[in-house]
């Protein structure tokens, strides 16, 4: 039996990338997908784990031969969802994690029917202005970009396939994990 691409989206500081950990340790039959990007790597990011690294060229030869599930150009570099990879694990049945921004999920949506996807909201917009303020690594008006977003992000939630409020992480860890393997949600 093949397996479903889960693919999961919310806004920044809501806590996608915790959740997704602690799923990835609940169950480590999943697998996340690594996402392409022409940025140059941060210190501490290695090629392949934290995302594939490639050139403007490389990148562009993998747009034009369609070898994106979905891409999108941010803060003048460019990401993208590797397809093969993303295929491969699905055809072996492997439930593949998939984190991007709504941009993204849309692409995937038209790129892949079958996937499932899962929108994680705040508690609140209050709550998500606490814990973008408390990562103490933007600015006011970097946090008031990322606020703006949140709300236009929240308005889209009616398209996932489901929805988790991350009030409470292993709340939200156990919500999400029942979901994935709920396969006729």
């Amino acid at each position: 039996m093949p397996g479903s691409l889960i693919v999961v989206a919310g806004p920044s500081g809501v806590g996608k990338g915790t959740l997704i950990q602690k799923v990835l340790q609940a169950d480590p039959s999943l697998w996340l997908s690594v996402s392409a990007t022409t940025r140059s790597p941060r210190p501490g990011e290695v090629d392949g784990r934290d995302y594939l690294f490639l050139t403007d060229t490389e990148f562009g030869h993998l747009v034009e031969s369609g070898g994106f599930l979905e891409s999108a150009q941010f803060a003048g570099n460019q990401y993208g969802t590797p397809a093969l990879p993303v295929l491969d694990r699905i055809s072996h049945g492997t439930d593949v994690l998939l984190e991007i921004d709504l941009q993204g999920v849309r692409q995937v949506r038209d790129n892949m029917p079958s996937a499932r996807t899962v929108f994680v909201a705040p508690p609140s917009l209050d709550e998500l202005a606490t814990r973008l303020a408390g990562r103490g690594t933007e600015d006011d008006a970097a946090i008031a970009r990322r606020m703006a977003a949140a709300q236009e992000e929240l308005e889209a939630a009616g398209e996932f396939d489901c929805v988790i409020v991350n009030a409470d992480i292993d709340a939200a860890t156990e919500q999400l994990l029942a979901w994935i393997h709920n396969r006729t949600a």
